[in-house]
């Protein structure tokens, strides 16, 4: 079976998927997001990185403009016209990088989110903050691994934080903010299964680890497990990171369903092979069941 690999320039992933591919005897090519092109005419259509390719992993796009991002989401639309199994579906890819899309989905699957006001005026903005009590998280709309995100509890500092993000013509998103014990869960969802899962304690509020936070072995109850996989269907994640927080009020909150998450960290700490898993996977959805790569 051919796979190809679309990932941001990371060389310690494409070694990781190549060794992975190589275990497991499978074709796997990989290509950057920036290095994707089509070409049309009237007889044909086609997008040459994926020539004979039985199925696409699609990952770690991070960065790029508004066009590149819109291009590459327009391509990956036409790959699924014509059937190529992709995971993660584009849809699911979308519905992710927009926390305000995400966070509606979520709500109305029934789970429980923190309160939070999405808007584009000052005034909007101010009014959330003291209607969420004076204590909230501003996260951009758009962005991953925990960068941007400032928790803000003073109305002078809000003030100016909110002006600016006016003056950039950027949405502003506000939170409550939801205390907890200085951690939260990462469930890694693969398919109908919660594969594994971490605990994750920050150095402050925030417990990304890539601003410094730490893993740790979670085995997740029934309970999370079953919000996880709601939180993935919900989003149309084939394969996910959903973060959980246990909050002090005993709540489980979701906030946020990553549709291409990281897993360094989480194979480390809890030994397990995840980006053989991840391949495995994508052969079987493939394949549904009914092949041998």
């Amino acid at each position: 079976m051919h796979i190809v690999a679309v990932i941001q320039e990371n060389h310690r992933v494409q070694q990781d998927l190549a060794r992975a591919a190589r275990d497991l005897s499978l074709r796997l090519s990989t290509v950057e997001w920036s290095e994707l092109w089509a070409t049309i005419s009237t007889e044909h259509e086609s997008i040459p990185s994926f020539a004979g390719a039985d199925a696409a992993l699609l990952w770690s796009m991070k960065s790029g403009s508004f066009e590149q991002i819109v291009f590459r989401m327009d391509l990956m639309q036409r790959l699924g016209a014509v059937n190529l199994p992709m995971v993660n579906p584009p849809r699911a890819i979308e519905i992710g990088v927009d926390k305000y899309l995400s966070l509606s989905l979520l709500r109305a699957a029934g789970l429980t989110i923190p309160q939070t006001v999405i808007c584009q005026k000052y005034s909007d903005a101010m009014s959330a903050f003291d209607e969420l009590g004076g204590d909230v998280v501003v996260k951009p709309l758009f962005g991953s691994q925990g960068f941007g995100i400032t928790r803000i509890t003073d109305r002078v500092l809000a003030q100016r934080a909110f002006n600016q993000l006016v003056k950039m013509q950027s949405v502003i998103y506000v939170q409550r903010f939801v205390p907890h014990g200085g951690s939260d869960l990462r469930l890694f969802v693969l398919g109908d299964r919660v594969l594994t899962a971490m605990r994750r304690r920050g150095v402050d509020w925030r417990t990304n680890i890539a601003l410094g936070g730490r893993g740790e072995a979670f085995e997740p109850d029934p309970l999370l497990r079953e919000m996880a996989l709601r939180a993935a269907r919900a989003c149309e994640a084939l394969v996910a990171g959903v973060d959980i927080l246990i909050g002090d009020d005993g709540e489980n909150y979701v906030l946020e369903v990553n549709p291409i998450p990281g897993w360094k960290e989480l194979a480390a700490v809890t030994g397990i092979d995840i980006t053989r898993e991840l391949l495995q996977f994508v052969v079987e959805y493939a394949c549904t069941g009914a092949c041998v790569p």
